[in-house]
């Protein structure tokens, strides 16, 4: 377990060590209270763990994380010139579509399950770390993309069988008026 601990440490240092926002409000802790950064950071995670098992509006939280943030990041993607990180959130979208899709019919089992709220958290934000490897782009990958691919065909019948027959369905509700 210190194996683990210490690896944890070490990880977690180094993220300290970035010169970004929450690093500086850190450090400003640091200097008023004396603790270190890392223990203060270690006991943010573990007190924001801890809500998200206990927590009465941890669904709130989670949901927010998994879809607020990214839906920002994908303003700013669609804003860029750069098509890679258009790429990333299209990936991250389709992979929480199927998640939440998924998840609308486990809901009910899961989310008695004390550590639901806190898991999801952990992967949604898996799926939209900044990594090259990240939930989404791994999922897409191994799942989502070989089973599309293997019946794309049937997939695009059906979806244009079910325009269709909308498409008519809409069409005879306008004449009717």
């Amino acid at each position: 377990m210190s194996k683990y601990y210490e690896s944890f440490n070490t990880k977690l240092e180094a993220i300290l060590a970035d010169k970004n926002k929450a690093t500086e409000t850190l450090d400003k802790i640091e200097k008023l209270t004396g603790v270190k950064k890392l223990y203060v950071a270690q006991g943010f995670l573990g007190f924001f763990a801890l809500y998200m098992i206990l927590g009465h509006f941890a669904e709130l939280v989670c949901n927010f994380v998994g879809f607020l943030y990214p839906a920002y990041a994908s303003i700013h993607a669609l804003e860029s010139q750069n098509r890679e990180d258009d790429n990333k959130w299209l990936t991250y979208w389709v992979v929480y579509a199927f998640f939440a899709t998924g998840e609308f019919f486990s809901d009910i089992i899961f989310s008695w399950f004390p550590f639901y709220w806190l898991v999801k958290i952990v992967f949604l934000i898996w799926c939209f770390l900044p990594i090259q490897a990240n939930g989404s782009m791994v999922i897409y990958h191994r799942f989502i993309r070989p089973f599309f691919l293997k019946n794309k065909g049937n997939i695009d019948g059906t979806v244009n069988s079910a325009t269709s027959s909308l498409l008519s369905g809409a069409a005879r509700l306008v004449k009717s008026d």
